[in-house]
């Protein structure tokens, strides 16, 4: 008779995996054999993605910030061979494309791959069919474009056309660039110490100091803490890029609909807790939770 594993135990290991736990440490806890939570990890990281692909649609979305996040599969970029680089970009540096909505911190979408233009199209894209564009031809009635959303990047070269590309004369779009000090310094793991930013409009007429990635870059503080794959110096990489791409869409979904960020308090800390993005956003009107996160993700398997 075959070992089924019980529902009650999936999401034991689905919950300590989402709030940061290692793989192998999720086994130890709950007894369970890595082969079998991995296998776990690739089911529901496909029904998660499928869940996210149906439910974040038609969003309105007036502050957006990308960014992008390094990691590795299988080994580093500079110790890949000839054979190994021509593999479609599914090993060594991967980063992770994120999108933020400033205001309810939803993570709108994201997309996994190098660190391209090829890729910033496709993410804007993307980025696009989930939010609200105008019908066409409705500019000829007042005779001027509508403005869906305000999107800040770093200052990456690809992202201009991507975003034009995508976006068309429906938003506006600005970069900042930050410089740091000792940023290159050799043997150097302490964060360099940010000197000078510039901010630029490339796309649209508003106040440059509206262009901010200060939410999508704590955003990227959360994802090293909860998705260990992310972590510097550690040996807590990925080995498959299918196995990232489950990850990433658990914690995405597991992200939006349960996590909880906190207001600032006047001091600038963090204060009392916020409803979830997804709350916040309008995707949903209460708070899950995880047993009844678990069985709605499990219908998109």
């Amino acid at each position: 008779m075959s070992n089924v594993m019980s529902h009650e135990k999936r999401k034991l290991i689905l919950r300590l995996l989402c709030e940061g736990n290692s793989l192998r440490g999720t086994g130890r806890v709950t007894g369970s054999d890595k082969k079998a939570i991995g296998r776990l990890i690739m089911q529901f990281g496909r029904a998660c993605k499928n869940f996210l692909d149906e439910t974040l649609r038609g969003l309105d979305c007036p502050r957006l910030e990308v960014d992008e996040i390094w990691t590795f599969v299988g080994k580093k970029q500079k110790r890949l061979t000839t054979e190994q680089k021509a593999l479609e970009g599914r090993i060594g540096d991967v980063y992770l494309w994120t999108a933020i909505e400033a205001q309810s911190k939803l993570l709108v979408t994201y997309a996994l791959g190098k660190r391209s233009a090829d890729m910033a199209r496709r993410f804007m894209v993307d980025l696009s069919e989930r939010l609200v564009l105008p019908r066409p031809h409705e500019s000829d009635r007042t005779g001027k474009f509508r403005i869906i959303t305000r999107i800040s990047s770093d200052g990456f070269a690809g992202y201009p056309e991507a975003v034009d590309l995508a976006f068309g004369p429906y938003a506006d779009y600005g970069q900042i660039v930050k410089d740091y000090r000792n940023a290159d310094q050799p043997g150097r793991y302490a964060p360099p110490e940010m000197v000078a930013t510039k901010r630029q409009v490339i796309k649209g007429q508003f106040d440059e100091r509206a262009i901010c990635t200060s939410h999508v870059e704590r955003h990227n503080l959360t994802i090293r803490t909860f998705m260990k794959r992310f972590a510097r110096l550690t040996i807590a990489f990925s080995k498959k890029f299918e196995c990232l791409a489950a990850a990433v869409a658990i914690f995405a979904a597991y992200y939006n609909f349960c996590w909880r960020t906190r207001y600032p308090d006047d001091s600038g800390r963090a204060g009392r807790l916020r409803p979830t993005a997804a709350m916040m956003a309008g995707v949903t009107d209460h708070l899950w939770s995880f047993s009844e996160f678990y069985e709605t993700i499990i219908q998109y398997g």
